[in-house]
């Protein structure tokens, strides 16, 4: 399982332009399908808004890459 720093320029990120930054999602369509579909989980959860406000503490995963957010 692969693990992503991403550091916070702001106060958060929405769930899509995150997974587009990090290269999981090829595009903004392509991850707001993975997100619509049920596909990444936001702290444990399935995460299905694609305007989700990922802040700082956060760990999101879609299948076997896995984001921590600083």
């Amino acid at each position: 399982m692969a693990t992503i720093k991403f550091q916070l320029k702001e106060e958060f990120i929405p769930l899509i332009q995150l997974l587009k930054y990090t290269n999981i999602a090829e595009s903004g369509a392509h991850a707001s399908e993975m997100v619509v579909d049920g596909f990444v989980y936001c702290n444990g959860q399935v995460e299905t808004r694609k305007r989700y406000k990922v802040k700082s503490g956060d760990i999101i995963v879609f299948e076997n890459e896995t984001i921590e957010v600083k």
